[in-house]
């Protein structure tokens, strides 16, 4: 059952995207932003939390996931650092998925050629 959590929560995250890219103007960067920014949104007034505990990845692998693991570092290194926390609490807790990201773009930049459209 996890796993159909998991879909139907992924499911609607992407096409909630999918609509926004269809029927406004935003951009996709833009869109991205705002996925992000819900996610942290969405964690300080405490839904997420409870989105990710019954969706599990299905809310924790979309773009909204990577702004409530943001929200979640920065309110636990607020809580042991002070307000030096606001600082470095969110890059701490999402340093391996922007490493990996870093790596895997390098990575692929190295073995495909780019070319300009």
């Amino acid at each position: 059952m996890e796993y159909v959590k998991a879909f139907l929560c992924g499911g609607v995250l992407c096409a909630i995207g999918q609509i926004l890219i269809d029927k406004t103007k935003l951009t996709p960067a833009r869109i991205l932003t705002l996925y992000v920014v819900s996610g942290v949104f969405l964690t300080a007034v405490g839904i997420y939390p409870r989105l990710v505990e019954w969706a599990g990845a299905g809310a924790t692998v979309p773009l909204t996931g990577f702004g409530y693991a943001l929200a979640r570092g920065v309110a636990r290194a607020v809580a042991e650092h002070d307000l030096l926390g606001i600082l470095t609490g969110g890059v701490t807790a999402t340093a391996g998925g922007i490493a990996a990201a870093v790596f895997f773009a390098l990575l692929v930049a190295l073995i495909f050629r780019p070319k300009s459209k």
